[in-house]
This record gives C-alpha cells, structure tokens and sequence, in this order.
C-alpha cells in the first residue's frame, strides 16, 4: 500500500470510500537495552533530544505502521483513513505502540465540471 493512501483524516481527497473492510492495527513492544539506558542517561545529563530514545521510538512507530499496512492489503484495501497511534509503557523500559486505523476500498472521484 502507497503512503499517499493512508491518512489521519477520515476521508481521502480525491477519492470515494467504496467499502469498509474495518479497523486495522500494528502492534510492536520495545523495550531499551542497558546501553542505550547508558548513553541516554549521558544525553539527559546535557538536556536537548535524546537521539538514542528517539530512535528507539521511531523504529517502534515505523514497524507497528508497516505491521498496520500489511494488514489491511491482507484484507484487500487500498487505503486506510482515520490512522493513529497510541503508545504505553506496560513495564519500565517496555513500551508497546499502536497503529490503527480503518481500512477501506476507494474509487477516484470524477472531478466536477469535466465530461
């Protein structure tokens, strides 16, 4: 599935919602290793973003998006609309992130005015 094809909004512009295949979801647990706990305690000792951490984050988000993205080409959509994500931390250090949203069939839409 294209990424042009996924959305927060819950429509897609430019297209009709032919059909709803339902909710979606990607689910990933991380959890920090003890380096990366080491170097970002050294990081949060001089302040500003915490390259290690956000790192971490970002490769959770990335794999529970692609996680959601396959299921819903699983159940034949080519577009997901209303996509969000949720983040919980289930123990210290372990966090488990969420990507969901609702898969459906779109159609593009005849632009007005054009025969």
């Amino acid at each position: 599935m294209q990424d042009s094809m996924v959305t927060t909004a819950p429509t897609l512009p430019g297209y009709a919602i032919v059909g709803n295949l339902g909710v979606v979801r990607g689910i990933t647990v991380r959890s920090r290793s003890i380096v990366g706990n080491f170097f970002g305690g050294l990081q949060s000792l001089f302040g500003g973003n915490i390259t290690v951490y956000t790192s971490l984050c970002e490769r959770a988000r990335e794999e529970s998006y692609r996680l959601m993205c396959r299921h819903a080409g699983e159940l034949g959509a080519n577009a997901i609309v209303a996509m969000r994500y949720d983040a919980n931390e289930l123990m210290p250090g372990l966090t488990e992130v969420l990507c969901y949203g609702s898969a459906v069939m779109v159609a593009e839409q005849a632009l007005r005015g054009r025969p």
